[in-house]
């Protein structure tokens, strides 16, 4: 993995050594303190760059153009009146490549690497994390061009791990909002409050291309803000599960990239 890690300073390749657990360490406290750690420089830049160039053409003739209009939740009431301010309405934009359609990528040797679900799973205080076995989600590129974004939204799963591949010229920031609800608490009316803009606790950040994103998305409101230029954002996305043998069902699978096989 030397190749297209940077192990020498990221050494998940020595687990349970004094350098790997001064790592855990700190991407705990970065998850305690911030909702998020991020690893500047994980995989090599020219790694990165190649992945792209390799995924360009596969975006052009065979990505999945996802668009759909959402409140935050993803979901047509929440139990709430449909006039609640929680539920204003927005559109979401980006085409996607699904693990099948990226084999012999750098992405899926990382993906499918033990060492580097037994580094997340200690970050994340996990006893274990398992690759899934559906041959579409387990791994899946996203591009966001012109005026594409990803908009507010609370994620289905507590972590998200991503890898940017690609920065645009311009927009395209992770912008979030850590903690804004709880299991217990729903905090509608602070849902309310940022999707009128007045949360004065939101943050953006920009990521350069190779480093990997951890974050709590479950209860993180987050959005990537709207792209411009002609490059456009690339990111991966890792989906790991505390159960082996996970699978989409065929309607998430034809939902999220419309088809089931």
């Amino acid at each position: 993995m030397r190749d297209i890690l940077d192990l020498d300073t990221f050494p998940l390749d020595r687990a349970c050594s004094p350098d790997w657990r001064a790592l855990v360490d700190r991407c705990r406290e970065d998850l305690a303190q911030e909702g998020m750690f991020n690893l500047h420089g994980f995989m090599k830049p020219g790694v990165a760059a190649r992945v792209v160039a390799e995924t360009m053409p596969r975006f052009e003739t065979a990505s999945f153009l996802h668009e759909r209009h959402h409140n935050i939740y993803f979901s047509r009431g929440a139990g709430l009146p449909a006039n609640h301010p929680a539920l204003q309405r927005f559109r979401t934009s980006n085409r996607t490549l699904c693990a099948d359609q990226i084999e012999g990528s750098a992405l899926l040797r990382l993906y499918e690497w033990p060492e580097f679900a037994t580094f997340l799973a200690a970050a994340m205080g996990k006893t274990a994390l398992h690759v899934m076995e559906d041959p579409l989600a387990r791994v899946n590129v996203m591009s966001y061009s012109e005026g594409q974004e990803l908009n507010w939204h609370f994620d289905r799963s507590e972590f998200t791990t991503t890898l940017l591949l690609q920065a645009p010229e311009k927009g395209g920031g992770f912008e979030y909002r850590t903690g804004l609800r709880s299991d217990e608490d729903p905090n509608l009316e602070g849902v309310a409050r940022l999707l009128r803009g007045n949360d004065p606790e939101t943050r953006i950040i920009t990521l350069s291309p190779g480093t990997l994103n951890v974050f709590r998305g479950r209860n993180t409101a987050h959005r990537v803000t709207p792209v411009s230029g002609t490059r456009q954002r690339v990111v991966a996305v890792f989906s790991y599960f505390e159960r082996p043998g996970v699978v989409f069902s065929h309607g998430e699978r034809v939902g999220f990239y419309g088809r089931a096989q």
